[in-house]
C-alpha cells in the first residue's frame, strides 16, 4: 500500500488542506486524550508548610504528616492544639513511628504547635 504524501492528500481534498493546521493538531490531541495520558510535572514542594490538625481525626492527621514527610518540604509548623490526643500522638509519631527517620528535629513553638525540620530525601 502506498504512503500518501501531503501533496497527494492536497490533490484529493482540494485547496482546504493545510498539513500544519493548529486546529487539526488540537483536535487530534483532544481525541487521543493526550493531556490525560501525559501527566504534567508536579509542582516543586514548598520549603515550609503549615499543617493544622484541628478538626481532623487521628488517621487524617497521620496522613497529612506522612504526606509532608514524604515530600521535599524542608520544614513545617504543625498545629496540634494545646490539649487532646493529637498533641501527644504527634510527639509519639515524631520519635517512635516509621516517620521518625524522616524528621530531623522538632521543638515546641507554644503550647499547641511545633516547628518540625525534615531530612532531605
Amino acid at each position: 500500500m502506498k504512503q500518501l504524501s501531503d501533496f497527494d492528500i492536497a490533490n484529493m481534498v482540494g485547496d482546504n488542506f493545510i498539513p500544519d493546521d493548529i486546529a487539526t493538531k488540537k483536535s487530534v490531541r483532544n481525541d487521543l486524550h493526550l493531556s490525560k495520558r501525559i501527566p504534567k510535572p508536579d509542582a516543586p514542594a514548598p520549603e515550609h508548610i503549615t499543617i493544622d490538625f484541628h478538626n481532623h481525626t487521628e488517621e487524617e492527621a497521620w496522613q497529612m504528616l506522612a504526606q509532608v514527610a514524604a515530600s521535599d518540604t524542608r520544614s513545617a509548623t504543625v498545629i496540634t492544639g494545646a490539649s487532646g490526643i493529637l498533641k501527644t500522638k504527634f510527639q509519639q509519631w515524631a520519635t517512635e513511628s516509621v516517620l521518625s527517620p524522616r524528621i530531623l528535629s522538632f521543638r515546641p513553638l507554644n503550647n499547641g504547635s511545633f516547628e518540625v525540620k525534615f531530612h532531605k530525601k
